[in-house]
């Protein structure tokens, strides 16, 4: 059997979806708190709740949306620098339709599971699948270690979210704000987390 038609004779004979069987994934908005140089996000379990997902994977990829680092207690996550709701609300956005949303049917009965080594996102509505995006590794890199309060020399390679400068040392990720594309830069680490890093200019 042509495989075009056994699928459009199966599209044929879901049912009809309904208003409310479109629209009963409900996520709450993002609850933001400027704290200094820091800014919370007080209901990260709500919302992963709301999405049926891991709190922490929802966090991790708040952190690489945004493009810095924080930290995480259970509910409530901590990120280093100034965001507002515009920045979560476009970084769950971007969760939502990776690693919850059906690309075939557009529902969110989906479930996350490794295959192979592959994180793969099923649908348990139409039965589709696909890889979901692939975190970045940084297996091509050597293990360089970066310290704080240690100066390097960085080459300024890309531009982050916030348009600060990011530099790329051994298994780290270094955000440098001031730092342009294109520059070499004289910078002191001031922190670390995980493979992230950040600095200033010297």
């Amino acid at each position: 059997m042509d495989y075009d038609a056994a699928l459009d004779r199966a599209y044929a004979e879901l049912p009809d979806r309904t208003a409310e069987e479109t629209a009963r994934l409900s996520v709450p908005d993002p609850a933001g708190e400027t704290d200094g140089d820091f800014t919370r996000l007080t209901n990260v379990g709500a919302i992963a709740d709301a999405v049926g997902r891991d709190p922490d994977h929802i966090h991790s990829a708040i952190q690489r949306a945004l493009g810095t680092s924080g930290q995480f207690d259970g509910d409530r996550a901590r990120y280093n620098g100034s965001f507002d709701a515009a920045d979560f609300e476009a970084a769950i956005d971007d969760y939502v339709a990776e690693f919850v949303t059906c690309s075939e049917c557009g529902l969110p009965d989906t479930v996350l599971a490794q295959e192979d080594g592959i994180e793969m996102l099923r649908c348990q509505a139409c039965g589709a699948f696909r890889p979901v995006q692939k975190r970045s590794a940084p297996s091509h890199r050597t293990q360089e270690t970066v310290e704080e309060g240690e100066t390097y020399q960085l080459e300024i390679t890309g531009t982050g979210r916030k348009g600060d400068g990011v530099a790329e040392k051994g298994s780290y990720t270094i955000f440098v704000p001031g730092a342009r594309e294109g520059q070499t830069v004289t910078a002191l680490i001031e922190s670390t987390t995980g493979d992230l890093a950040f600095a200033r200019l010297v």
